[in-house]
């Protein structure tokens, strides 16, 4: 007889399995602990890792960079250089030849070579601004520069705060949505059960068997769109937050614990304009045009500069002698001070103020424009806000009331006294008072959103 002793090798791996086994558990429990996010987290999160937000921190960095650029501009400008010539043809010079030999006719040229077949020079030269109208605007205007690139920043946080918030809201109506058509795929499954065995003992017609099948087939079918629209909203959420779409992701915040944005007498009293970033963006061009004028104006201004430079030539007619330092190499300097004063560009630049100057009378107009459109919003969103929370409020009550309807429509059913055409028409209402409710409740969430943006308190801080 032949014995597989199969239980020895099992023994062996065992400790093995079971470690990975824990491993792999903990894992996963550490990577579903890093996916669990609140809203704040989710906006925490996204606020670090949003690709736009990635964006607009480099160009931030990009704008500081180029401030320290025109910064060193005005610092003295040093550099080297050198050189090393051959002569190999020297130059012809030609000169009156009376004056090496009296007897010469007038007139009569002797060619001469002047210089040595080798050159050489090395120098440091130094360039320094003194005085420059379009310098000093520069400086000035680089730091609003990076105040606007700051304020373009707030902007993008501000469009991913609202981002985030929509779509977490979508993934938690949908989650409450799919739960209440499950329960009800649940409910219908129950009642087509019920039908069937009453319709098997002859108690109910075919006819009221179908009905319920239709029923049940159609939130067979809701049920797997409610699903799929689960994982699209998830996967929404986790590209506005910079997740990859592959990782899994876990809500622990609740609809019970969202709270809507209240609108009291104290809501929106503490607003002003410069509260939404559109409006501080505006201002912060606007400073821009009128650096932008005043740079054009200071162009009209002498600009004067330092310059100096201090090396050493040589010329020699044996190369092997040509970097021979020492006293054979002849010192030489420059000091100056230039200067460039404008006297007349065709008036150039008095028109290019004047288009400048219209480029201002723009953006003050889109002020004003912006301004109106922010008094616009609030008013809107304040009453599309009251209105949809009427309305959820309002569908809240009809789904309790519906289901209510649907029970006590069940009971009779089961107890004889109702038709099966009662119980399909008290269902088909139930469902349609549970779709407008969540469809109320997500305006009115999104309501919210609206209403915060447009009060500018998307961002806790500004």
């Amino acid at each position: 007889m032949i014995n597989l002793n199969i239980t020895n090798p099992i023994r062996k791996i065992a400790p093995i399995l079971f470690l990975w086994v824990l491993f792999t558990l903990n894992g996963y429990a550490q990577k579903s602990a890093s996916n669990t996010f609140t809203l704040q987290e989710a906006i925490d999160f996204a606020l670090e890792n949003n690709t736009s937000l990635k964006n607009s921190k480099e160009a931030l960095d990009a704008s500081e960079a180029r401030s320290k650029e025109i910064l060193g501009m005005g610092l003295p400008q040093l550099n080297a250089s050198g050189s090393v010539i051959d002569n190999y043809i020297i130059p012809t010079s030609f000169i009156p030849a009376i004056i090496f030999d009296p007897n010469a006719q007038p007139g009569e040229l002797v060619g001469v070579k002047f210089g040595t077949q080798y050159t050489g020079n090395a120098a440091i030269n130094l360039q320094q601004i003194i005085f420059n109208g379009s310098y000093l605007v520069g400086l000035k205007a680089s730091k609003t520069f990076i105040d606007l690139s700051r304020k373009d920043l707030i902007k993008t946080q501000t469009d991913v705060v609202e981002a985030i918030k929509k779509a977490y809201y979508s993934v938690l109506v949908n989650k409450e949505r799919t739960a209440l058509v499950d329960k009800n795929f649940q409910r219908l499954d129950t009642l087509l059960k019920q039908t069937k065995a009453l319709y098997e003992n002859g108690f109910a017609e075919k006819i009221d068997l179908n009905r319920v099948q239709v029923q049940f087939n159609n939130i067979a079918n809701l049920k797997n769109n409610a699903s799929i629209g689960l994982e699209v909203s998830y996967d929404l959420l986790k590209f506005q937050m910079g997740l990859p779409i592959s990782e899994g992701i876990e809500l622990t915040d609740q609809l019970e614990t969202m709270k809507f944005q209240a609108l009291d007498d104290e809501f929106g009293k503490d607003f002003q304009y410069s509260n939404r970033i559109e409006y501080n963006q505006l201002q912060v061009n606007k400073a821009m045009v009128e650096f932008d004028i005043k740079n054009t104006k200071a162009q009209y201004l002498p600009n004067l500069n330092l310059f100096g430079s201090y090396g050493a030539s040589y010329g020699t007619s044996a190369f092997n002698t040509m970097f021979q330092f020492g006293e054979k190499w002849r010192t030489l300097g420059t000091l100056g001070v230039s200067a460039n004063m404008p006297i007349f560009d065709g008036m150039q630049k008095s028109r290019i103020i004047q288009q400048k100057k219209s480029k201002l009378n723009q953006v003050g107009n889109s002020i004003e424009l912006v301004k109106n459109q922010i008094d616009l919003q609030q008013d809107q969103a304040s009453k599309t806000f009251k209105s949809y929370m009427n309305t959820f409020r309002t569908q809240n009550e009809n789904m309790k009331l519906s289901e209510e309807v649907y029970k006590v429509t069940v009971i009779k059913y089961q107890q004889g006294v109702g038709s099966n055409l009662e119980v399909i028409n008290a269902d088909a209402d139930y469902k349609e008072a549970q779709t407008n409710y969540y469809a109320a409740l997500y305006d009115a969430l999104i309501a919210s959103v609206e209403l915060e943006k447009a009060y500018g308190k998307l961002l806790p801080t500004k």
